[in-house]
């Protein structure tokens, strides 16, 4: 099998980066249309928000399989082999008036992107330590926010041109795109294969599950992008039909959404190496006082301006708690690269599923007010996580757990904040 030398190692490298934000797009690129998908298919808002939730659930769950496997088939083969299936679904999609098809479909979509999402980022930890891989991990959700804030702008131009289906035939084209590039350029990164064993793998993913601050994070990671995805649910229904505004409004805002958590994650960034749990709780206290001045207010006055200053407060805020512990989590077992990385992604996406659908089931998301609502239910559980979880985050939280009972096993790499990264005892 072809392997990825020093001369092809900063293509491939772009090449990876640049799959990073695909969930988003499948994810967000066709919210401008889920109005019109649903007059044009003949179905309830609810059944149109059903594809959202089930290439999310399908893409969480297919993670904890997928890291799995390709740590012992490796990254590249699976990885080519699931952009030339999703791009087929993607055009399926697009040619489909049956709404039980598109479900599939969405659900195939869902495991291709796990296995594209999981093999470029085990990529990074496969080829890259120290420094060089901090800075790419730090750099995972940045790249991952250019999703939502170029895909429903996209998809808002493609609704109004070409309607619904257009926003499909792009994603086909796209991955058909990478699959061409990839089996051009790329190669196999991982080093050496890991013997395929199903006790073994429940064995790894029961130790980290049974690690507080790596399960913590993961509950959070998925709380935290459930504000976004629940907007993202909403907004069509609250600009299109509350507040009469085109498809092409819905993507801006959208856009507008995904700039704000790119300068959370970019300020997460400036602030790495400030104290870690101090930073979160920070960051989560004003989501909280937003949420407590802005429900009141927008029950009297709602429009475009208040539904984005929610955005943005709420969003940035959200992108800045995602990004660290994004990467805290998947440089927290370094020697389980593709395991981890699986049970990170696939966690959190399950967990903002299984959210944000029981908030638009229980809590009618039909004004600002209730949207508040539903944005502070979830700041609330965050901020109960973040107290109650010891993050090895800071130096002297370093030390109060080098006092602590320890019966985990000290690991040699270091954390983005530059704190030594040891396995908490599990409990």
């Amino acid at each position: 099998m072809r392997r990825i030398n020093e001369s092809r190692r900063g293509w491939t490298t772009i090449m990876a980066l640049a799959l990073l934000p695909l969930s988003g797009f499948a994810m967000d690129v066709f919210i401008p249309s889920l109005p019109d998908m649903a007059v044009q298919l003949h179905a309830s808002p609810a059944a149109i928000q059903l594809t959202l939730s089930l290439f999310i659930v399908s893409y969480g769950i297919s993670q904890l399989i997928v890291g799995g496997l390709i740590d012992t088939y490796g990254r590249y083969i699976p990885s080519l082999a699931a952009m030339l299936v999703f791009s087929v679904s993607s055009f399926i999609i697009a040619w489909s008036t049956n709404l039980q098809t598109i479900y599939a479909m969405r659900i195939v979509q869902g495991f291709t992107v796990a296995v594209i999402a999981i093999s470029k980022r085990a990529y990074f930890m496969d080829l890259y330590t120290g420094e060089a891989l901090k800075k790419y991990t730090s750099l995972f959700s940045v790249i991952w926010a250019i999703a939502p804030i170029v895909a429903p702008f996209l998809g808002g131009f493609f609704q109004t041109t070409w309607g619904w289906s257009s926003n499909f035939i792009f994603l086909g084209y796209f991955g058909l795109a990478f699959f061409i590039i990839e089996a051009a350029i790329g190669g196999e990164s991982m080093k050496a294969a890991q013997p395929l064993s199903v006790s073994s793998m429940v064995q790894t993913y029961s130790k980290m599950i049974r690690t507080p601050d790596f399960t913590s994070g993961i509950v959070v990671l998925g709380l935290t992008y459930g504000m976004v995805l629940l907007y993202g649910m909403c907004s069509p229904f609250l600009i299109e039909h509350q507040l009469h505004f085109p498809a092409t409004i819905t993507g801006y805002c959208s856009l507008f959404s995904g700039l704000s958590m790119m300068i959370g994650g970019s300020v997460s960034r400036i602030l790495v190496n400030k104290p870690f749990s101090k930073k979160l709780i920070l960051a989560n206290i004003a989501q909280l006082f937003v949420v407590v001045v802005m429900i009141p207010l927008t029950m009297y006055y709602h429009n475009l301006f208040t539904l984005l200053i929610y955005v943005f407060l709420l969003h940035s805020t959200s992108g800045f708690i995602f990004n660290n512990l994004m990467s805290y989590c998947l440089i927290r077992f370094p020697q389980y690269a593709g395991k981890a990385s699986g049970l990170t992604g696939g966690g959190f996406a399950v967990v903002t599923s299984i959210l944000s659908s029981f908030m638009v089931k229980t809590i009618s998301i039909t004004s600002q007010a209730a949207l508040g609502l539903a944005y502070g239910i979830i700041a609330v559980i965050v901020f109960l996580f973040l107290i109650r979880t010891k993050w090895i985050g800071s130096e002297k939280e370093k030390g109060e757990m080098d006092d602590a009972d320890d019966n985990g096993t000290v690991w040699a790499e270091e954390y983005p904040h530059k704190a030594t990264v040891r396995e908490i005892p599990a409990s």
